[in-house]
């Protein structure tokens, strides 16, 4: 068509996030085509008999990566790469099973309704984005100038390619929930809930009047109550794995290789005429920052070179919280306040004052003699948190410590060792080591001690030992022998997501249900690491024997003869006071008589809660009259109306086709996606990742 020849010339930036959705289409509707060009067909899975390959996978899956690049400037994460593959794996075999259904059902798209679709009043959203301001407004003036650029083919025919295979989509779920219809009442309900305020009286006869001890039940009770309430003890088929973890946590050659990292790093910047800002975008985890910190936000090891150091010096590696560190230190500024470091010596270690005193003087007088300070507060000082620091406290600004100390540090000299000073938790000694006023203005690289390709081999290597081992030897034994600790999962079935205590495997799940009991797996690939199991239980479906729950069903049975009492109790008071509420108190104590106030149908009661039973009964009962009680989640319940909008017949033909609209939507994406689950259920579909990635 000569309106579509035109369009194709579509800038590159103006369609940026069309990569991502055209490969996944184009990956899925032609999976043989790399096949067709002589590429290699390894197979990653399939579909119904049709093959997945490596290619095809990967070639989305370096989209995603190249995606979120662009988007945040950051690479996904090694332990965020399990669940990006499985997220690509979902969509793949979601998008070929539609394939297969838009075939089936002989669905196809115009070029002319992708025209329109481009053209139209409301494009497509992702073509909309970029031409959209900080108000919201979308600029169609240079949507349609991007649209007809004469340098762009290629994005133009991405994008049609992505509303053709959207509308074949939105097409496919159309005709499968075709048959999905919404009553009258269901709209006038949802009107309802939405448009009525209700005010109400109630009393309530809460279970909690009834302590536990005071209701008997028999054996026979417990019996009735398991016989008529079989559904809720049936077990599906379950599962118990005995297991062993085998983390690839770092090591410390991967913290040195770190740090070696750094220190080359900090060598070749005092050589190189690159920038710092450069060097931290080339070998940086994190992002660019320049901040400014004070001396009580840094390690002690950094700290101690701030403090001396000169505008332009390269400070680091330092050993943080978050990794190692290197500091480029590109000017100093004036604090907001004055900065100390000190280190004490804690004396309170008798109950009485005097000797606590005593005790201070002599450690004190042996300081003064020449002894050495860390050494003494190794011995004697009873703060152990500084203690097995030579007692040095570090950096802190005012307001840290208990006022005597704090006027002892900022008034002391630095380098004299104080006469013991007396707080709350004691005796101090103290010596001022440090003043400061500054703040200092940095640039830096932060790399995280991670576990090493080398270091996750060598896990594995002892992984792939120990099942082996465990598969001839025995795994209780084995374990034994290497002393590995074993754990164990709860039961669980085989519809879970992750498995209890290891994580997300869907091939262990697989095992688990494939074999028979007391069967080692093979090595199998968690996000932290690698796990061996073996299996300990197998849990037959059916119903839960009487003993075994007879504990579990006895407070069960104690409330049903709860609310069998509460209602016989607000019966006979509802014959006494019929609708006048305010006399319930008084004729029975055990009652509480209350107001709602103003709630809506679809929101929470105040003082009430969300209890549906009550909601309902408020919407149909006449207003000033009080029905039968009510059994709510917590006790029994007489209910009277006061005020309640009536129904707005006006209100309700304005709001009644958008409502009808969100409720058909709602139950055709329901529908639809129930649909879909039942495809995957009937597919054959086989998952090889683990061949390719060690899952």
């Amino acid at each position: 068509m000569a309106m579509m020849a035109r369009m194709r010339s579509l800038a590159p930036a103006f369609i940026i996030t069309v990569g991502a959705l055209f490969v996944l289409f184009m990956v899925i509707s032609d999976s043989n085509v790399l096949e067709a060009l002589g590429g290699r067909t390894n197979a990653i899975g399939s579909v119904d008999g049709e093959d997945i390959s490596y290619q095809e996978f990967m070639k989305l899956l370096d989209q995603q990566r190249e995606n979120r690049r662009a988007q945040t400037g950051e690479d996904i994460p090694e332990e965020g790469m399990d669940q990006l593959r499985d997220q690509i794996w979902d969509a793949i075999v979601t998008q070929k099973l539609l394939a297969r259904q838009i075939e089936k059902f002989g669905v196809t798209v115009s070029d002319k309704e992708i025209e329109d679709a481009i053209l139209g009043p409301n494009p497509p959203e992702f073509l909309k984005q970029s031409f959209i301001d900080s108000l919201g407004n979308f600029n169609r003036e240079l949507y349609e100038q991007a649209l007809f650029d004469p340098r762009n083919k290629e994005p133009l025919i991405a994008a049609e390619e992505v509303v053709r295979q959207t509308k074949l989509n939105e097409k496919l779920q159309s005709l499968v929930s075709a048959s999905v219809t919404i009553s009258e009442e269901e709209i006038r309900r949802k009107f309802i809930e939405q448009n009525t305020n209700i005010n109400a009286q109630y009393v309530f006869l809460d279970l909690l009047k009834f302590p536990d001890t005071t209701i008997n039940v028999s054996d026979n009770d417990l019996k009735t109550y398991y016989n008529k309430n079989l559904d809720k003890y049936k077990i599906e088929a379950q599962r118990k794995l005995k297991y062993i973890l085998f983390p690839y946590d770092p090591t410390a050659d991967d913290s040195v290789a770190i740090r070696r990292s750094l220190e080359n790093i900090a060598d070749n910047f005092k050589r190189d005429t690159l920038s710092f800002k450069d060097i931290v975008e080339m070998y940086s985890s994190l992002d660019y920052q320049k901040d400014t910190i004070s001396l009580s936000t840094l390690p002690l090891e950094a700290a101690d070179h701030f403090y001396e150091a000169s505008v332009g010096s390269i400070i680091g590696p330092i050993a943080t919280p978050q990794g190692y560190s290197l500091y480029h230190l590109t000017d100093v500024i004036p604090g907001d306040g004055a900065m100390v470091r000190a280190r004490h010596i804690l004396i309170n270690q008798f109950e009485d004052d005097a000797k606590n005193l005593e005790e201070a003087e002599k450690v004190y007088n042996r300081l003064l003699a020449g002894e050495n300070f860390e050494q003494l507060a190794k011995e004697f000082s009873k703060d152990p948190s500084s203690a097995v620091k030579g007692g040095d406290l570090g950096w802190f600004g005012k307001g840290a410590m208990v006022p005597e100390f704090e006027k002892a540090s900022f008034e002391g000299k630095i380098g004299v060792i104080q006469k013991p000073v007396k707080t709350s938790y004691g005796y101090h000694i103290i010596q001022v080591t440090g003043k400061s006023d500054k703040k200092y203005v940095v640039e830096y690289i932060t790399n995280p001690i991670t576990a090493s390709a080398t270091t996750k081999d060598a896990v594995y290597n002892s992984t792939n030992d120990f099942a082996y081992l465990a598969d001839k030897n025995g795994f209780e034994k084995e374990a034994e022998l290497m002393n590995y600790q074993i754990q164990e999962t709860t039961p669980f079935t085989k519809s879970v997501y992750a498995v209890p205590g290891i994580g997300v495997n869907k091939r262990i799940i697989d095992f688990a249900f494939d074999n028979k009991l007391n069967a080692i797996g093979p090595v199998f690939k968690i996000p932290t690491g690698y796990v061996v199991v073996q299996i300990s239980e197998i849990i037959k479906e059916g119903v839960k024997p009487f003993d075994e729950v007879k504990e579990e069903i006895k407070p069960l049975a104690i409330r049903e003869k709860k609310f069998e009492k509460a209602k016989s109790i607000i019966e006979n008071l509802h014959n006494q006071i019929g609708d006048d509420l305010d006399k319930a108190p008084s004729l029975e104590p055990l009652a509480v008589f209350n107001t709602t106030g103003n709630f809506t149908p679809g929101g929470t009661i105040p003082n009430v809660g969300r209890d549906f039973n009550f909601i309902a009964k408020a919407l149909e009962i006449d207003l000033n009259k009080v029905p039968d009680p009510i059994k709510g989640q917590r006790g029994y319940y007489l209910i009277k109306v006061v005020e309640r909008t009536p129904f707005d017949s006006t209100a309700y033909s304005a709001q009644r086709n958008m409502l009808r609209d969100n409720i058909l939507q709602e139950k055709k994406n329901f529908i639809f996606n129930q649909w879909i689950n039942q495809l995957k259920k009937d597919a054959k579909i086989v998952d090889n990742r683990h061949l390719f990635f060690g899952y």
